[in-house]
């Protein structure tokens, strides 16, 4: 038995995949993917370096428990809003994969992005990939270890700097780059520029197609979200066979042949090293890349495009594409809905919150005329980047009122808690009672919290 025709010897657990070579593709595809790479690439790289009303403009201030997203400040009390954000990315996800397959795989997924990067820094030091071949296969020499040298210090360079760049999103960018430089960063920051480095050196480096075919998920459950409507990249069958060569201008139908010219271009410039024309394989990341290569061919064949073409199975049986159909009206319903509800949660909710904590050491007090007193703190929770002052009343029973300082004044983004004596006649007392606090805004009357609380004192007979 021979491994390499996909039978194994005797004993033999697995066949080790030989590395694959990518053609460069050049077409309107290739143009859309690699500014794709350029444009989510340049946000990440350099999100970290805006600045927002004198702080960093995107900060997830683990150690401080806030989220700082451009004006938007989230404490822990708004993650909602990011399990919300989490669900609509989930749903977008199976939209746009029910509607136009595999495009974040092809054009967006992280993997595919920072690959692309890498194999472009590949094909810059090392050649196209006839040259990359012999280069491999070639002994030792000066011209071999300097180019091979020099692709490890670009892809090293630009792993930590990914691991640099994604731990700044969590440690202000700046102080992390003068504390890195001065080697006097903590151990945790060290080693999440590192290992997130190696994992980005690993992956788009070494592991690359190895990722997305035996790693990653998706590729598994991606055929549960396909029906005969969704956009795939497909190989015209009926029109590409029976494959064979020919000389250009030849009309390939007096020689009984369909217009595959079984050039292998489509193979050859495959990142995952399929062959698209055996049809739609679990392996295949829609990147397009073939269709660019199948067109520029047609084109010198003086053929018509589309030989390898986005397309459906509808369309392919000459039938009618449905673009609006049960599963993406109910994808898109749910995605209305789902952001409708984030964007009106973030707009009306409140820039203030309060929690009321009943004083545990004693139930109430006595204290002669005045009535039963109730000890409580209010955590007042300030979440916009300014100062600003509270008035705090209460209500709930004859006669009550509460022991405090008129105008509560709490810092920009901070917790301030404030401890309050609430007192309320003997005769209005019974047991345990409802009262509300009341914590308003002096300078917007608009923002009001209401809290609810309970009052204790002696249960009269």
């Amino acid at each position: 038995m021979n491994s390499p025709s996909g039978n194994y010897e005797y004993g033999q657990l697995y066949r080790s995949e030989g590395k694959i070579y990518p053609r460069e593709a050049k077409g309107r595809f290739a143009t859309l993917r690699r500014l794709a790479m350029y444009v989510l690439l340049g946000m990440f790289y350099g999100g970290p370096w805006l600045e927002w009303g004198g702080r960093q403009a995107v900060l997830f201030d683990l150690p401080a428990r806030k989220f700082y997203i451009f004006g938007l400040t989230l404490w822990p009390q708004d993650f909602i809003y990011l399990a919300l954000l989490l669900i609509v990315l989930a749903v977008s996800l199976f939209f746009f994969t029910a509607l136009a397959g595999r495009l974040w795989c092809g054009f967006a997924c992280p993997q595919t992005v920072w690959t692309e990067a890498f194999v472009r820094i590949e094909q810059l030091v090392e050649g196209d990939r006839g040259k990359r071949i012999k280069l491999d296969q070639a002994p030792w020499t000066f011209n071999k270890i300097w180019r091979k040298s020099l692709k490890q210090f670009l892809w090293i360079s630009l792993a930590l700097y990914t691991g640099f760049t994604f731990v700044g999103y969590f440690v202000d960018i700046r102080e992390l780059g003068a504390s890195l430089a001065s080697f006097t960063a903590g151990p945790w920051e060290w080693f999440w520029v590192l290992f997130y480095g190696f994992a980005t050196y690993g992956n788009a480096g070494y592991m690359r197609e190895q990722v997305c075919k035996y790693m990653c998920p998706y590729a598994r459950f991606q055929g549960a979200m396909f029906d005969r409507d969704t956009l795939i990249i497909t190989y015209d069958e009926e029109r590409g066979e029976p494959r064979g060569a020919r000389r250009r201008g030849v009309d390939p139908k007096e020689k009984g042949l369909g217009d595959c010219i079984d050039c292998t271009m489509c193979v050859q410039v495959c990142p995952t090293g399929i062959d698209i024309r055996k049809g739609l394989q679990y392996e295949c990341i829609a990147c397009a890349a073939c269709i660019d290569a199948c067109d520029a061919v047609m084109d010198k064949m003086e053929y018509p495009r589309g030989l390898i073409r986005y397309t459906t199975e509808h369309a392919i049986q000459h039938k009618r594409y449905q673009i609006l159909r049960p599963r993406t009206i109910i994808y898109s319903l749910i995605l209305v809905v789902l952001i409708a509800s984030m964007a009106t949660a973030i707009v009306v909710r409140k820039p203030v919150i309060v929690d009321v904590l009943r004083d545990r050491n004693a139930l109430y007090r006595d204290v002669g005329r005045q009535g039963i007193e109730n000890d409580y703190t209010l955590r007042i929770v300030n979440k916009q980047n300014i100062d600003r002052e509270y008035s705090v009343t209460v209500r709930g029973l004859d006669g009550i009122s509460v022991r405090t300082a008129d105008i509560v004044r709490v810092p920009a983004e901070s917790v301030f808690s404030l401890p309050v004596s609430v007192t309320v006649p003997h005769e209005n007392v019974r047991g345990g009672n409802r009262i509300e606090f009341i914590v308003q805004d002096i300078a917007d009357p608009a923002v009001r919290v209401i809290e609810e609380s309970r009052f204790r004192g002696p249960v009269n007979e």
